[in-house]
């Protein structure tokens, strides 16, 4: 959290890399003229990752590699009272070695396949664009994208079910994140009022290929953002949706209201999201909600800023197309309890406190360590109970090159936990990314 643009620069890099926004300072113009523009964009990114407990891997002890290239076209024609642009890419990548340690994947994933492909129109502070494309509301508590990416870890359980959930691998770096079809209607412009109006199909099986429509009205002035979604779940594929426990999406309802901002007073950073979920098989409603405070000390040497949340699921949540947003710990709470344990966030009713500080010792390095500490899951049977310590770096080697190593040390409260035991964990991973 940084309330000091200067400050944002290196995890703006980062996180939008990660999260497949071309950086555009780097794309390669090949057509600039001043009715049409055409530009090559392109990233890479490749991680290492070390877990010493597994939580689906057969190995005790996996290690494994990420990576992924992403490369395509986006242009824009402008044509009388608007423009028409559109955008063509695709993304080569998977995983190596052991696989990841909840066992979404073997290490033997590779695929290539388009990622973007939507045209639009733009007239004024209209815009309207079709086709596969990534869509975000918001932080990501609910949709940031369609970024599950599962591998061949799970073709065991599926063989004879019609149901093939391997998306070519890569579950941290998640490369693929477009939704299969869409149809987006943004109206209003950076302050004032503004709208989106979105329907989304994914194509994903471990995301039931759900379909559904809403709305986002939000409003955005000088002490914040304020935000209200309304999202209607319009079907699933049913095989898919029986064996990953997601029929309720069909007719699922969910509601929230957010908040984002200072308040006026920048060192401060406050924000917060209440929702309501109706299921669509008439099981138990369920609600989740956040709410978060914290403060930059701008005077201090490295302007250091001290973050403090806590989160709540209800037990049957659905944290539906939630993803990586604003930093570690948006939304995948501990990286081995969100992301291989499945203690946090993950249809398991949870409480959740986190801490987070965040530090700049040069303006192109971010240093920061979160904990988390997970308790009352299960129906408060504790079973699931973590606390979990990341210690991360983030390091713009140069304008071609960015470095982030994470470091993690995790502990499950109770044997009867997703890993079985109550052993202690180390994790580790380093990712780098090359925007190009």
């Amino acid at each position: 959290m940084r309330a000091l643009l200067k400050q944002k620069k290196l995890s703006v890099c980062v996180y939008a890399a990660l999260m497949g926004t071309p950086v555009v300072s780097h794309a390669y113009t090949l057509v600039d003229e001043e009715n049409r523009h055409l530009n090559f964009t392109g990233e890479a990114a490749a991680g290492l990752f070390n877990s010493q407990e597994t939580y689906g891997n057969s190995d005790p002890s996996p290690s494994w590699q990420e990576g992924y290239i992403k490369y395509g076209l986006v242009g824009d024609q402008n044509v009388s009272n608007g423009q028409l642009f559109g955008a063509i890419s695709a993304i080569t990548g998977g995983t190596r070695g052991d696989g990841d340690a909840g066992g979404a994947t073997t290490g033997d994933e590779l695929k290539t396949a388009i990622e973007d492909l939507y045209v639009g129109y733009r007239s004024g502070q209209v815009e309207f664009s079709i086709g596969r494309q990534q869509f975000s509301v918001g932080d990501g508590f609910i949709i940031n994208g369609d970024a599950l990416n599962l591998g061949s870890g799970l073709d065991a359980f599926t063989a004879g079910t019609g149901v093939s959930p391997n998306r070519g691998g890569g579950l941290w770096l998640a490369p693929r994140k477009s939704f299969g079809n869409t149809a987006i209607l943004r109206v209003g412009g950076e302050q004032g009022w503004r709208s989106d109006v979105y329907w989304l199909q994914s194509d994903n099986a471990g995301q039931a290929s759900t379909e559904m429509a809403g709305i986002n009205l939000e409003h955005n002035n000088q002490y914040g953002v304020v935000g209200f979604l309304y999202n209607q779940g319009l079907g699933v594929d049913t095989q898919e949706a029986n064996f990953f426990g997601l029929a309720k999406r069909d007719g699922q309802t969910t509601m929230s209201v957010r908040y984002q901002g200072n308040a006026g007073v920048e060192p401060l950073f406050l924000s917060g999201e209440f929702v309501k979920q109706t299921q669509g098989d008439n099981s138990k409603d369920a609600n989740a909600w956040y709410a978060e405070a914290g403060w930059t000390f701008q005077e201090m040497p490295w302007s250091p800023s001290l973050n403090y949340r806590f989160t709540r699921y209800d037990n049957g949540y659905d944290p539906l197309f939630y993803g990586f947003s604003r930093g570690y710990g948006t939304w995948f709470q501990g990286e081995v309890a969100a992301n291989y344990a499945g203690v946090s966030g993950n249809n398991i009713d949870s409480d959740i406190q986190s801490i987070n500080l965040t530090a700049h010792p040069t303006e192109m390095l971010t240093v920061g360590a979160v904990y988390f500490d997970i308790n009352d899951t299960r129906n408060g049977t504790g079973s699931n109970d973590a606390t979990e310590l990341n210690l991360w770096a983030e390091w713009v080697v140069n304008p071609n090159l960015i470095v982030s190593p994470l470091i993690s040390y995790y502990k499950p409260d109770a044997a009867t936990s997703v890993q079985g035991n109550t052993n202690k964990n180390l994790y580790s991973q380093v990712i780098a990314i090359v925007p190009f």
